[in-house]
């Protein structure tokens, strides 16, 4: 063929297509494709923004009777509830379907809110009731943020790509559309009954305490609200009590401590130690650890009340208190936080050491098993004699949390204080052991005039019981466990002179004792007749 036919012959194809191609650009550009194109774009961004905006804002604050909670919405495919409750774990529900997943994260007690039941303990059968009509009130409120937030988002997002009013408008009904429907998908498919049957997540140990228990304690919610009523009516029956105590009546130089131990997360402590304090003119508080129960984050604004007790607050660590437990103590403005170092109160001289443990999940008898290792706390109580040896300083008392890290200290300081047992003790530590003495040097001759050795000291170990009643796990034995705590008084020879025990009755009981004890030269007199107060 020659080259003229080919090129008339290409030309011809050519024509051919053109209009093929005419054609199509004219589908393309017809105006309901070109709505339809813009509507999935507008429908797109809306959808993106408004998932944007939920996931970073969707969430809201309440307040569940004394506890504080967040609740956030996050999109999702299969829907459901989860509830976080720190350190124990967390309980999922299968409650509904849809795009949405409710989160409710539950806080810490609220001090004032706490404090406010106490001071009315009636209000706690009100407050039960109440407590529906709060989580609803917040599921209510957190829905409509969510249904806002959703729209502005999307509008915004809207405006930045489209820069069109009209486009923008349909990005705001769309995600309006989607998110309504989307709880409405969510109120249609709601399953009441899914709170009986939780799917539990987290430490083994823990899971018959927050799935196990939840039935019994809702089937029996209305005798552990008497129990409730009766404690918050011991706390308030307290401050009258102890106001006409009788006071020991020392010189105008003596130093009056409190000591106070294990108070196991129980907000009623802090109203409780207040009062003394201020009673007593307590110079100084002293506490010998397990301040809180878990040693988790979630436990530590347990630890803000201690600058209301306007006194230098002196702490060692226990064996449920983390070292984080440890800083937000350190942090306080009152507070003295002993790890192998002393501090000098009044012109008493102060050494203490952290327990070397963590053990949280002991049980609440925390009695040392073959896996706590009992040198351990041997060797603490070793660091901290040679700590105070190594001082040159006359060190007063020692503080521990452990009675089994006491026994290195007999014979260095003339007091250890320590909790840990939830029980009162008060006793003399067996004197240290004498080396024996060399065969070898039993020939040197005997100098005429020999200096006698000067006497051992005698070291007392007082053992407090629990401030805080041992918190929730004094619930669980028959005999309630009680509020315990000791006001010490010295001389201004640093000696102890006398020490008040002061009780107060558990749940269930409603009485509050103190014991008065005088200590003699080294050794305890019979107690002056001070009768237990009941009331």
């Amino acid at each position: 063929m020659k080259p003229r036919d080919l090129l008339t012959r290409a030309g011809r194809l050519r024509g051919a297509a053109g209009p093929v191609r005419h054609g199509a650009g004219r589908v393309l550009r017809h105006r309901w494709t070109r709505r339809v194109g813009v509507g999935v774009k507008v429908g797109l961004v809306s959808v993106v923004g408004a998932m944007l905006g939920v996931m970073l804002f969707a969430q809201a604050a309440i307040n569940v009777g004394p506890f504080g909670a967040e609740m956030s919405i996050r999109p999702s495919l299969t829907g459901g509830t989860e509830v976080d409750i720190p350190p124990l774990g967390s309980l999922h529900l299968d409650s509904h379907r849809g795009p949405l997943h409710l989160k409710v994260a539950l806080g810490s007690l609220d001090q004032s809110r706490t404090e406010a039941l106490i001071d009315n303990p009636s209000a706690i059968t009100s407050a039960g009731d109440r407590a529906v009509d709060e989580v609803v009130d917040g599921v209510s409120r957190l829905g409509l943020r969510t249904l806002g937030i959703a729209v502005l988002s999307a509008l915004i997002c809207a405006a930045l790509i489209f820069r069109d009013v009209r486009r923008t408008a349909a990005a705001g009904v769309t995600a309006l559309v989607v998110t309504a429907g989307s709880f409405g998908v969510a109120a249609g498919t709601l399953r009441p009954d899914a709170i009986s049957e939780p799917r539990y997540e987290g430490l083994l140990v823990n899971a018959p305490a927050v799935v196990g228990d939840a039935r019994r304690i809702a089937d029996n919610y209305g005798r552990y609200a008497e129990q409730l009523q009766a404690i918050l009516g011991n706390v308030s029956r307290v401050y009258s009590t102890i106001s006409s105590l009788p006071v020991y009546e020392p010189a105008g130089n003596t130093t009056r401590l409190l000591h106070v131990s294990d108070l196991h997360l129980n907000p009623a402590s802090w109203g409780l130690i207040r009062t003394v304090v201020e009673t007593f003119e307590i110079d100084a508080v002293i506490d010998t650890g397990d301040i809180v129960d878990w040693g988790s984050s979630a436990e530590v604004g347990y630890v803000a009340s201690i600058p209301s007790i306007q006194v230098p607050y002196i702490w060692v660590r226990g064996n449920h208190d983390s070292t984080s437990i440890q800083a937000a103590v350190g942090a306080q403005r009152n507070a003295v936080v002993l790890d192998n170092a002393l501090t000098t109160v009044d012109g008493l001289t102060i050494a203490g050491i952290g327990d070397p443990q963590f053990t949280p999940d002991k049980s609440e008898t925390n009695e040392a098993g073959d896996d706590a290792a009992p040198e351990l706390l041997t060797r603490a109580g070793e660091r901290l004699a040679t700590t105070i040896r190594d001082s040159g300083k006359k060190v007063d008392i020692a503080l521990v949390h452990d009675p089994a890290m006491a026994q290195p200290l007999s014979g260095v300081v003339p007091l250890v204080l320590a909790g840990h047992r939830h029980q009162r003790e008060v006793s003399v530590l067996p004197a240290p052991e004498t080396p024996e003495p060399d065969p070898s040097a039993s020939a040197t001759p005997a100098p005429l005039q020999s200096t006698p050795a000067p006497p051992l000291m005698t070291t007392r170990l007082m053992i407090e019981g629990s401030t805080g009643g041992a918190g929730l796990r004094g619930l669980e034995p028959e005999e309630p466990t009680p509020l315990s705590l000791s006001v010490l008084y010295f001389d201004e020879n640093n000696e102890l002179k006398a020490y008040d025990d002061i009780q107060l009755g558990g749940t269930g009981q409603s009485n509050v004792e103190m014991q008065r004890n005088v200590v003699g030269l080294g050794e305890e007199t019979t107690p002056t007749p001070t009768p237990s107060l009941s009331r």
